[in-house]
């Protein structure tokens, strides 16, 4: 967190809880549009559009993220299921990619 955003166990007020959330949402777009130039990566190495989307991966990396939650005390099914939607925009995105590095 920044100097200026609380830790969620210094907030005092809602202003502090949702300075913290939009600092956090802020640093999650951040991740995420890391994560997104991997999948621009995989688009770019991987030698055919049907080895995009892999079901055995996919599941490993849902799994991954649930086990994490859970041992962090968060909704594991909720997290699998944010990570399912994760996954699969993911996958939508690498295909996009793949197709656009093929043209």
């Amino acid at each position: 967190m920044t100097e200026t955003v609380k830790s969620p166990e210094n907030c005092a007020t809602m202003v502090d809880v949702r300075a913290g959330v939009d600092e956090t949402d802020r640093q999650l777009v951040k991740l995420l549009e890391t994560r997104f130039g991997y999948m621009r990566a995989a688009a770019r190495i991987k030698p055919a559009r049907t080895a995009v989307r892999d079901e055995t991966r996919k599941a490993a990396v849902i799994n991954a993220a649930s086990q994490a939650a859970d041992k962090a005390g968060l909704p594991a099914k909720e997290i699998a299921d944010i990570w399912d939607r994760l996954v699969e925009a993911s996958i939508a995105y690498e295909l996009v990619e793949w197709d656009n590095t093929r043209t």
